[in-house]
């Protein structure tokens, strides 16, 4: 399906991997130029060669009260304009409750609501003097049922949910179109990589990593666990022309493993 953002300009955050690195891919393939941005510099160049010329990069730390400006200005330099935004930057730990430190929760309120909130506030604004935007940000399913694995996760990426709604709402008058996504398990590398989620999960349980990856699939009615492009098709659409009546959507894209029909 075309998307109709061939010539649009669009910021993807947490883009040097996962979910965020295949949107970027998607965008960029539709014709959108795309502006990865991420606190890694090499591993953003890298991402950035599966988007082509139509790539561009920006290292920044999210949490700096001033990186929604500075996102925003850069992606009006590059490419004088801004008409996407995908929040997908994001950190998990495991860890119970009782361990959880106010570094821990402070940490998982600045990524995942004070650092899209900026986005947002920064970028809507020029969307709506264009009289056309998508905003989409990425939760969890963890926002929509809590998880023991990372209260401070789960709790940060509710209000984010609530977050996004709230300036779906400001804006939707206005041709900006803000909506959210909660994804369920996807194998990205937060999961598999060596110090990931599975390594984490595997000593909290003392078993092996690989009977907790064997076990992931089965916490939902499909059975499997999702891939990053599979998560990112449904970012992807939400940036597009197809979606201008879709407005303060949570949309679950998570295997059904949350059971609501909401």
């Amino acid at each position: 399906m075309d998307l109709g953002i061939e010539g649009r300009a669009c910021v993807v955050t947490g883009a040097s991997r996962g979910i965020g690195r295949a949107t970027a891919r998607l965008l960029a393939a539709d014709g959108a130029s795309v502006l990865l941005v991420g606190r890694s510099e090499q591993s953003l160049a890298e991402a950035a060669d599966d988007c082509g010329e139509r790539g561009a990069t920006l290292t920044i730390d999210l949490r700096d009260p001033d990186a929604g400006d500075r996102v925003v200005a850069e992606c009006l330099r590059r490419f004088g304009r801004i008409d996407a935004l995908v929040n997908n930057a994001g950190v998990i730990h495991v860890a119970p409750i009782d361990e959880l430190t106010d570094a821990d929760w402070q940490e998982q309120w600045e990524i995942h609501v004070m650092a899209p909130m900026r986005l947002m506030r920064a970028a809507a604004p020029r969307m709506a003097e264009a009289g056309w935007g998508r905003i989409v940000n990425v939760a969890s399913s963890s926002g929509k049922r809590p998880s023991q694995r990372n209260a401070a996760y789960s709790v940060t990426k509710a209000a984010e949910l609530s977050l996004s709604r709230t300036f779906a709402d400001a804006w939707a008058a206005k041709g900006v179109a803000i909506n959210a996504v909660a994804p369920g398990l996807t194998a990205t590398g937060m999961w598999l990589e060596p110090g990931g989620l599975a390594d984490q999960e595997a000593a909290r349980q003392g078993i092996d990593r690989d009977e907790v990856i064997a076990g992931l699939g089965g916490r939902s009615p499909r059975g499997t666990v999702a891939t990053d492009e599979e998560i990112a098709a449904v970012v992807a659409f939400l940036c597009s022309e197809r979606t201008a009546n879709v407005v303060g959507a949570a949309w679950s894209v998570d295997g059904g493993s949350v059971p609501t029909i909401v």
